[in-house]
């Protein structure tokens, strides 16, 4: 895209980018839970969206690097550096291992149970998860093969019937608070809230572009900060308690922000607590969001699956 000759060519980039993205935002979540030893498992599965939002904080700081280059060389820089983590985290999957899970579904069973006992607490945790992922699978708990024959090893049929079909009433109630947390969640107003953070503070009378990119910096920080602080409290507090605080809160944020908003459109003049009220209503929207709304959406749907459903269940979220 930093060498776009012309818009199709720059479209074509963006599509094939979010190809990846899409792939990366199913991956990830299933991954880590499938990878995590049971005592860390709600910390580490929250950790993808704090480091998503951790580059996207990188992103809006190269922004404003950039900024300063003359306008038909600053967004090729800006979109050619993405290229640079993409290469690190192509290098850093060559040396990750496989799902266990995955593993096992292919009858792969030694390498599963290799991948199990670098990644438990202790022996016995690794045997209890192999042993529930052999049960998923079909596979008797007494095999210690290293590998089995497993039906349907490779294309899970029978995983959408199950889902879609055929579902017995507990995987339909997964299914619907999956895709409805991540149906709310999106719905929620961030991305709105996110990308218009400029043009909301333009209203409070910052109008030039640098001020504006680092009133945005200041956003992806707070942001950044709150995943960080989900990561600690998500296993401590628990899922459903921090979800209720964030909407709550996120709720009472977004009518002041438009309460604000309107104030100032209708205002011949500034008033400088209107404006207070707007930053503050952004900066604790972004807050509540970032505490629960955006960390455990990924965590709760990847954990309340069967494992023999979730990378399926956990894709019909993301989608």
């Amino acid at each position: 895209m930093g060498f776009a000759t012309n818009y199709t060519f720059l479209m074509v980039g963006q599509f094939v980018v979010s190809i990846g993205v899409g792939y990366a935002l199913m991956i990830a979540p299933v991954y880590t839970t499938e990878i995590s030893p049971a005592s860390a498992c709600g910390f580490l599965s929250s950790f993808p969206d704090f480091f998503i939002n951790f580059g996207i904080l990188l992103g809006y700081v190269s922004n404003y690097s950039f900024s300063k280059l003359p306008p038909h060389l600053g967004w090729r820089f800006m979109l050619g550096f993405g290229a640079i983590p993409s290469i690190f985290l192509a290098l850093g999957v060559l040396g990750m291992p496989e799902s266990p899970r995955w593993l096992v579904m292919q009858g792969r069973l030694g390498d599963a149970k290799k991948v199990l006992d670098k990644t438990s607490d202790n022996v016995e945790e690794s045997k209890l998860r192999l042993t529930d992922i052999k049960e998923a699978a079909g596979i008797p708990k007494d095999c210690d093969d290293e590998i089995v024959k497993v039906a349907n090893q490779s294309h899970g049929e029978g995983i959408w019937k199950e889902l879609f079909i055929h579902p017995i009433p507990t995987v339909r109630h997964i299914l619907m608070v999956t895709v409805g947390l991540h149906l709310f969640q999106q719905g929620s107003g961030i991305d709105a809230v996110v990308l218009y953070t400029p043009r909301i503070f333009k209203k409070t009378g910052i109008v030039k572009d640098t001020p504006q990119i680092l009133a945005t910096i200041g956003v992806g920080f707070v942001k950044t900060m709150f995943i960080l602080m989900a990561t600690f409290l998500i296993d401590r507090i628990g899922r459903r308690p921090l979800l209720l605080t964030s909407t709550t809160g996120m709720s009472v944020s977004l009518m002041l922000l438009g309460f604000a908003l309107t104030i100032i459109d209708h205002s011949d003049h500034k008033i400088t607590w209107a404006i207070a009220l707007c930053i503050t209503a952004v900066l604790s929207y972004v807050a509540c969001f970032s505490i629960s709304m955006g960390p455990v959406t990924w965590v709760y749907s990847s954990e309340i699956f069967p494992l023999r459903l979730r990378a399926q269940g956990c894709s019909m979220g993301v989608a």
